[in-house]
């Protein structure tokens, strides 16, 4: 459900530095030893970096299927293109498969989709500024 909410820069910037954290630990890690947990913080940096664009707007979506709906708003807004969004949802999904039914990402998903994660990543911070 989207709400209109007081523009928050503060919680904006405080999310964007919760990812660059999560990235920064990230960057530390052995991906390929640890895929699924490797798309989990990948997937968790993304969505705080969206959520940030949000909040800076005044938007704020919660509730069931709030994760799907962030994506899609900023799809809308052009923000990002329908390939970068089906990616997304992709990338949604199996966060949601490997939270709730311990689903094995293979290593090589991490290597197919590295370049295209920072490139989303990249964009992500840029419209941020």
């Amino acid at each position: 459900m989207i709400t209109k909410v007081k523009q928050d820069k503060q919680k904006s910037d405080s999310l964007k530095k919760m990812a660059e954290i999560t990235l920064r630990r990230l960057a530390k890690t052995d991906m390929q030893l640890y895929p699924s947990n490797t798309l989990l913080d990948f997937y968790d940096a993304i969505h705080k970096l969206i959520e940030a664009q949000t909040l800076r707007e005044g938007i704020k979506i919660k509730g069931e299927g709030a994760h799907q709906e962030l994506i899609d708003h900023i799809a809308k807004q052009n923000k990002i293109d329908e390939q970068t969004r089906q990616f997304l949802q992709q990338m949604r999904e199996y966060r949601n498969r490997i939270s709730y039914e311990g689903f094995m990402i293979h290593k090589n998903y991490i290597d197919l989709n590295r370049d295209k994660l920072q490139k989303i990543i990249k964009q992500l911070f840029d419209q941020l500024k």
